[in-house]
């Protein structure tokens, strides 16, 4: 192998990753605790949990009293004809002033009910928030794994050319001693043209994939280094399965979503029970231009509501309630499905991919030793100018397979992680502070004034 070639295959190998770091390369970690702090769609959910939150305040509130003080003031005259045909005016300014407070004590089990509803849904929420964060971070490890394979390929892209220039050069030289014919010529030319249109995909695909991964990290890549498999993979495919049933977050999420349509049964059921309700006023009232006389009254009133027939639309809407609960217990069971088939497969591609890369690199190593084999040959005349193009084909294809290969290893194991429901920042071990939905649920969950929110970059 010749000199410039070597140097060739030394450029390749650091574009793999498999020299030493750049000074200011950035690896996988760092751009996923960068796309964890600045990611809008994840700090979009975010914010949509946060509001999910609020419906347990919302349901609390019913145990709570209502307060309210209404003020009126009006200007009212009155004409009378008196039977002697005098005619009396009288303007008079009546004035009130009333405090009313009323507390519910009684509402057929629905508040409880609510209460149980909404804790329930912020828990499906939390989950799907876990789920969010898991799918931008897989999306985030696809990001950078597809661009360091695509500008391994530019570089393999680039040392294909310039060792095709060297070999049309040098078929031209023997051309015209009068080594070779016209058809070598043409053949090394056509094998260039075909490598520089290659090399000019190969810049589009790196623009692309750093596009991709601008949009998705939050920043311009600079140096990217190899990663390694994340720790934390499943021993064998049977613990993947136990992994995902117990940890995967659409699981999570879609149990806690049928336990919130069970409680909206016993919600909308709880209308056809008795309502009870305790009201105290307190008014006073003046007419600061007729009589002038002030009165005051106090009244403490218990109501009790007995529904008896509500035109069948509350028993409509308890069937409405059993069939969406009845919906929801089946989406669990597909999504269970779905979390089981995720975990086989994400098991099987990761060892498809581990079983590639050995048959790559063995295919490497074997088309290396062609390759060189075959301008030797070449040398002395026993090749034609066909073959070493073929042969130097040959062994392009291979390591671009392998860069290929290596990016799927690599998704396929975070993906796989993925499906076990661990692929989070905690499991990760990055180093970012992690968001803690806990935080803004405890603020609000008794809060009784004020419409304050927390810090949402929190």
């Amino acid at each position: 192998m010749d000199l410039k070639y070597g140097i060739s295959v030394l450029a390749i190998v650091a574009a793999l990753g498999l020299a030493s770091p750049a000074a200011y390369a950035a690896s996988l970690d760092e751009a996923l605790a960068q796309t964890y702090d600045t990611n809008p769609d994840l700090a979009s959910a975010r914010a949509g949990q946060r509001a999910t939150d609020e419906e347990v305040p919302q349901a609390l509130s019913n145990w709570r009293p209502e307060v309210e003080i209404n003020v009126s003031y009006a200007v009212r005259q009155r004409d009378r004809d008196l039977t002697s045909g005098v005619s009396i005016d009288n303007t008079d300014q009546p004035q009130s002033i009333s405090l009313n407070v009323t507390q519910n004590l009684f509402r057929g089990f629905r508040t409880v009910s609510d209460t149980e509803r909404a804790r329930n849904t912020v828990a499906a929420g939390r989950a799907g928030l876990i789920d969010t964060e898991q799918s931008i971070l897989l999306q985030a490890v696809t990001a950078y794994v597809n661009l360091l394979r695509d500008r391994a390929i530019l570089e393999l892209r680039n040392n294909n050319v310039r060792v095709l220039e060297q070999q049309r050069q040098a078929t031209q030289d023997r051309f015209d001693v009068g080594e070779l014919t016209r058809t070598d010529v043409a053949q090394a030319d056509s094998r260039l043209a075909q490598s520089v249109s290659d090399r000019t995909t190969a810049e589009g695909n790196v623009n692309t994939s750093a596009a991709d991964y601008v949009e998705v990290i939050g920043s311009p890549p600079g140096d990217l280094v190899k990663p390694d498999l994340p720790v934390g993979l499943p021993a064998s495919e049977a613990d993947a399965i136990a992994e995902a049933k117990r940890n995967n977050p659409t699981i999570v999420e879609a149990d806690f979503t049928e336990r919130a349509a069970r409680n909206s049964i016993d919600l909308v059921a709880g209308e056809l029970l008795p309502t009870l309700r305790l009201a105290g006023e307190v008014e006073e009232n003046k007419d600061v231009l007729g009589s002038d006389v002030e009165t005051s009254e106090q009244s403490v009133t218990l109501s009790l509501t007995v529904p008896l027939y509500q035109s069948g639309d509350v028993y409509s809407r308890i069937r409405e309630a059993k069939q969406t609960a009845n919906q929801n217990m089946l989406q669990l069971a597909e999504t269970e499905r779905r979390a089981i088939e995720l975990a086989q497969k994400g098991w099987s591609d990761l060892q498809s991919a581990q079983g590639r890369i050995t048959s790559f690199q063995a295919e490497v190593r074997a088309q290396e030793v062609a390759y060189e084999g075959v301008q030797q040959e070449a040398q002395v005349g026993s090749r034609t100018v066909l073959d070493v193009l073929d042969a130097e084909q040959e062994l392009l294809n291979a390591r671009v397979g392998l860069v290929q290969v290596e990016r799927d290893h690599v998704v396929a194991a975070y993906t796989l992680l993925s499906a076990i429901g661990r692929l989070t920042v905690q499991d990760l071990g990055l180093s970012v502070t992690v968001y803690d939905p806990h935080r803004n649920f405890e603020a609000v969950e008794d809060q009784l004034f004020g419409s304050d929110i927390l810090d949402e970059r929190n």
